[in-house]
């Protein structure tokens, strides 16, 4: 590959000088230098050999999954144009500030605005649930509001339930719209149902949307919500001592960035206990942490160095989350506030290559995090990739 890349370089400037010192050569020589030239040219490019290599390299995993159990965030996601509903609610764009609890309507607008400028995702909680409630409301009832199943472990569950080869396991805090919402393949607990539902508001802002003086670069959403069932993760026991008569293939946890709208107490609390439940489940079961939007650097640190990482096979986040992970442990680039617009490839190679030196597994077994068989799922939300933490060097 690299030798024909050379020849075609090198031809090229070879007719470039012979024309430059003699305008005069003769046609024949011209059209045999440029026929060689053609031939080289058809070698494979670069990127389609390194597409033809990955294409050989990624096979189908060997060992093939039948029943999966998913927890324990659930709730209804109620989908909204950001700049709208804020407007419906009386408010006007003004400067934009990061609050990392929202408790007024006004901390949503600055924090909405916040996030709209740099294009960035993020969620938050809402801490006052009867304003909560009001929002919650107008957004649902809201002309062009769309419903849909919303937490990671839901979200999760209903796509995996698309396979008619799976058998899958929800626990959660159900409620009647979202159980009406999910597939109905989907095995639900009794302990799982609950009377009423609980809803996230997903703001939404378009690329090139304009707020005032407000303007996105690119498109993306802000989530909020005022979520107790979830907030405490009350249904991790529950689910996890369901796994015995289910006997899953594969565990699949999310909702850990729940608990961020709790006490520094109830966090560590709930924290400590969730480790105690998932040290339950079977070391042959493999168990995958799906992360979200945080904002507490302690929360993250706990994570990753203390309780759960070491308890895991795999972790799946976005380009926010990544630098979010480097930024609580003084990764690379964690001097970055946010990602502003497109994250640099660059910048998040290097983000990604730390977390594959410093978590994942060695040849001998060994490493500091990630400590089963790890790997890392990256759902960016603009492009994906997996990253494959079984051996570092």
């Amino acid at each position: 590959m690299w030798y024909r890349a050379l020849c075609v370089a090198l031809c090229a400037l070879s007719v470039g000088f012979l024309v430059y010192q003699g305008p005069e050569l003769p046609e024949s020589a011209l059209g045999f230098l440029s026929a060689s030239l053609h031939h080289l040219q058809g070698a494979p490019s670069i990127e389609q050999v390194l597409a033809s290599t990955w294409d050989a390299v990624i096979v189908a995993p060997s060992r093939q999954w039948r029943k999966v159990a998913v927890g324990v965030n659930a709730c209804v996601d109620v989908v909204v144009s950001g700049v709208q509903l804020l407007q419906a609610l009386g408010l006007a764009p003004a400067q934009g500030k990061d609050h990392k609890v929202l408790h007024s309507e006004q901390d949503l607008m600055e924090t909405f605005v916040h996030f709209m400028e740099r294009g960035a995702a993020a969620e938050r909680f809402f801490s006052e649930k009867h304003i909560f409630q009001q929002i919650a409301k107008a957004a649902s009832q809201y002309p062009g509001a769309e419903h849909y199943v919303g937490g990671n472990a839901a979200l999760i569950g209903q796509k995996l339930a698309s396979n008619p080869n799976l058998t899958v396991l929800l626990c959660g805090p159900i409620g009647p719209k979202l159980h009406e919402l999910l597939d109905e393949r989907i095995a639900v607990p009794p302990a799982s149902l609950q009377e009423v539902d609980e809803f996230h508001l997903i703001l939404e802002f378009k690329a090139g949307e304009n707020w005032g003086a407000v303007h996105a670069h690119t498109a993306n959403r802000f989530i909020f919500s005022h979520d107790k069932s979830n907030g405490v993760m009350n249904m991790l026991e529950m689910f996890v001592s369901s796994l015995e008569n289910f006997q899953p293939d594969l565990v699949v946890l999310s909702g850990l960035h729940m608990m961020e709208g709790q006490s520094q107490e109830m966090r560590e609390k709930r924290l400590r206990e969730a480790v105690i439940s998932l040290s339950d489940i079977p070391i042959d079961i493999p168990v995958h942490l799906e992360l979200a939007s945080m904002v507490d650097h302690d929360l993250m640190r706990n994570i990753m160095y203390q309780q759960v990482f070491p308890l895991l096979n795999s972790i799946g986040l976005n380009e926010q989350e990544l630098l979010f992970i480097s930024q609580s442990a003084s990764g690379p680039h964690s001097y970055l506030a946010s990602w502003n617009g497109v994250p640099d490839v660059g910048m998040v190679s290097d983000i990604i290559y730390w977390i594959l030196k410093e978590h994942g597994m060695t040849k001998e077994g060994k490493g500091s995090g990630l400590t089963r068989i790890p790997s890392t799922r990256w759902p960016t939300i603009y492009w994906r990739l997996w990253m494959a933490l079984g051996e570092t060097k």
